[in-house]
């Protein structure tokens, strides 16, 4: 038996049977748990023990937010799910992949391998990024990182499905939302065409439940994304590499960024971080990048190393510095 505490953020909740009705910020969240045992209540607070391996939550109303996009509400956006083992609590979407995960012990910890390999872009950062922004909230695990190493970069994260972020506030710590993080809910495919040059690092990581989303791997949308981009700007994506048409995004996305695009293997299960750049990395040269990978892993706790490692074993070069074609 496992706990989950919804707490301060309830404005209301009512209870019938074994249906719990919490209501936030004057968004109904359902959570139907058949195996709920309601074990506490308190005014604001609502713990409840669950013995089903996960919590699902549908949603009734919509938020809103500045950025308001007014567009009807969508049913077919996958349900999210939270499990918790040990002290990792983890989303899903839809089903039983885990989409994000949190240490309950040191929130900031990048938990899934292809998370840190989507931190590779710092071997090629000359400086700090003023701005990113995260296309695909999820569990927060970006914006609790660069909250934590790169304290002073704005970031942005933009999310379509309501109920991610709503469980993500809730559940997984997220920093506070003021002027260095801020939430958009919106479709991230439609935002991207509003910002025109105004991040430096842009962080894609769109999943439906089932695959990719589609919006976020066609040609239209690397353009916009490549607009959204600083003069020093790096887009970086994780994609499967069993996907069959892994290939033809890796192509779609080298056409627009015209071929300085490199992809990083993540340690398991076939994630890659494809990184690909505004203009050509001002150091490439292997033993520089060797002593800066070291450097990086002092100062941010990742395995810079390994990433160079499995970077030269992926990537063009000549023994000396990585090329593009």
């Amino acid at each position: 038996m496992r706990i989950i505490a919804v707490s301060r953020w309830l404005d209301k909740y009512f209870v019938h049977e074994k249906i719990i009705i919490l209501f936030y910020q004057g968004i109904c969240l359902n959570a139907c748990l058949k195996e709920v045992v309601l074990a506490k209540l308190h005014a604001r607070m609502a713990v409840f023990e669950y013995n089903k391996p996960f919590m699902y939550l549908s949603m009734g109303t919509m938020a809103h937010h500045p950025y308001r996009r007014l567009r009807a509400q969508r049913f077919e956006l996958p349900e999210v799910g939270i499990s918790e083992t040990d002290n990792i609590r983890s989303l899903h979407l839809g089903s039983d992949t885990i989409q994000s995960s949190m240490n309950l012990d040191h929130p900031a910890e990048l938990v899934l391998s292809y998370s840190r390999a989507m931190m590779g872009w710092l071997l090629f950062a000359e400086k700090v990024p003023e701005h990113i922004t995260q296309i695909g909230l999820g569990g927060g695990s970006f914006a609790r990182w660069i909250d934590e190493y790169l304290p002073e970069t704005r970031q942005t994260a933009v999310d379509i499905n309501p109920q991610v972020i709503n469980v993500a506030r809730s559940l997984f710590e997220l920093p506070f939302e003021g002027p260095r993080f801020e939430i958009v809910e919106a479709d991230g495919a439609e935002y991207i065409k509003t910002v025109r040059g105004g991040t430096d690092v842009l962080l894609v990581d769109g999943f439906d439940g089932e695959q990719i989303i589609d919006a976020l791997v066609d040609a239209e949308f690397f353009s916009n994304c490549r607009r959204a981009l600083s003069s020093d700007g790096v887009f970086v994506t994780n994609w499967w590499s069993g996907d069959k048409r892994y290939p033809r995004f890796v192509e779609a996305l080298s056409e627009v960024f015209e071929g300085r695009v490199m992809a990083l293997p993540a340690e398991s299960h076939g994630n890659v971080a494809v990184m690909a750049f505004q203009r050509t990395p001002q150091e490439l040269q292997l033993n520089n990048l060797k002593k800066r990978a070291q450097k990086l892993a002092d100062k941010y706790d990742l395995n810079f190393p390994a990433m160079l490692a499995a970077l030269k074993a992926n990537h063009p070069h000549n023994g000396r510095s990585f090329t593009f074609d």
